[in-house]
């Protein structure tokens, strides 16, 4: 089951600033959003999550 996370979420998973979330979405370094309705946009959570775990592998290497 997949749950959407809406920005606060994501900056406490990540650890990541709003602005900086934001910078990567630009250089197209960080999963997009789902946009939901006029400016609602959220996150899928496996999306988030893999992202963290690619952080994690590059990191080892891998």
């Amino acid at each position: 089951m997949t749950t959407l996370l809406r920005l606060d979420a994501v900056k406490e998973r990540t650890a990541l600033s709003r602005s900086r979330i934001y910078e990567l979405l630009e250089r197209d370094q960080f999963p997009r959003p789902v946009k939901l309705s006029g400016r609602l946009n959220a996150w899928p959570d496996h999306e988030i999550d893999a992202w963290i775990m690619a952080r994690i592998a590059e990191r080892e290497g891998a």
